[in-house]
């Protein structure tokens, strides 16, 4: 087979129709050998029934339906497992980015064999305030912490090589960052500025974001904990320099008893809110490890539609 195209649902009901008509219509342009793969990822709208609807009229289309809602990384990697494809086009369903991407993605990879994978990026990230300075925090500390570095307002959308995607799935992470796990993977991948539209509401909470970000930080990079080392050096150093301060004082009463008891309370509380910060952060590390050592799988199938 010559291409799949590679998509998760979820609240998707609204877009559903329009990107199956607009996918079809760019992909029909460029061969007439292609799947198109749903990944229902737990949606708790009507989109189930509608990609059936959708694949009684088009026996092109594949439906996987995931048990419950595993999330937006893990639904994808599962529809990449399924793609059978000489190439593979990512794209999430909901219209912010446009299905004629493939048309231009296409273009590029056809003119360009030696090349793996291309992939969109923003020029400028969209949306409020927050969302724009939010987004380039993360990749800007992403980089800095990280030794895999990301190019900036990286998006979903991407044609791969069957090659890349082989390698992208012997990654048994469970606790998946999808875009660190592509770029680690390597193999020759170059960018593509495109635009992104904006939905009113995302299925991404700030709950959700924090918890990428965790997952991101701690997949990627070890210097959470070197800073922790560190950070007990110089409180090591500190607090001998406060011993040696109180004890000038008790010996030559440089003050009364009272200052120096602020004083101490004042360290204690410090001292205590870095020991609880660090051992939150450790306890982030062991709860990720004791996620992936469990082999717990990414994902449960409970049905996979074919079409009849």
């Amino acid at each position: 087979m010559k291409l799949s195209i590679v998509t998760t649902l979820y609240y998707s009901e609204p877009y559903l129709d329009e990107f199956y008509r607009r996918i079809i219509i760019s992909v029909q342009k460029i061969t007439s050998d292609y799947e198109l793969i749903y990944v229902n990822d737990g949606s708790p709208d009507q989109v189930l029934n509608l990609a059936l609807e959708q694949q009684k009229n088009d026996s092109k289309i594949t439906l996987i339906d995931l048990s419950r809602n595993f999330g937006h990384h893990q639904a994808g990697m599962i529809g990449l497992n399924q793609a059978t494809g000489d190439s593979i086009f990512l794209i999430d369903c909901d219209l912010e980015e446009a299905p004629e991407l493939l048309e231009k993605f296409w273009t590029e990879y056809s003119k360009n064999n030696h090349i793996d994978v291309f992939f969109g990026v923003q020029a400028s990230r969209k949306g409020k305030w927050f969302e724009r300075h939010s987004g380039s925090l993360f990749y800007s500390l992403f980089n800095k912490l990280s030794t895999v570095k990301m190019p900036a307002n990286m998006l979903t959308v991407r044609l791969m090589s069957k090659r890349f995607v082989t390698a992208l799935l012997e990654y048994q992470e469970k606790n998946l960052f999808l875009g660190g796990l592509m770029c680690h993977a390597g193999f020759e991948q170059q960018a593509i500025t495109v635009k992104k539209s904006s939905k009113p509401t995302s299925s991404y909470t700030l709950t959700k974001l924090l918890s990428l970000f965790t997952t991101s930080i701690v997949s990627f990079s070890s210097k959470p904990l070197e800073f922790i080392l560190y950070l007990g050096f110089l409180l090591i150093g500190l607090s001998s320099l406060t011993t040696m301060f109180l004890l000038c004082n008790i010996i030559f009463s440089f003050t009364d008893t009272a200052s120096d008891l602020q004083l101490i309370l004042l360290s204690i509380c410090f001292l205590s809110g870095i020991i609880i910060s660090c051992t939150g952060i450790l306890g982030i590390y062991l709860a990720k490890i004791y996620d992936e050592v469990k082999q717990r799988p990414r994902a449960i199938i409970k049905k996979v539609y074919h079409s009849k």
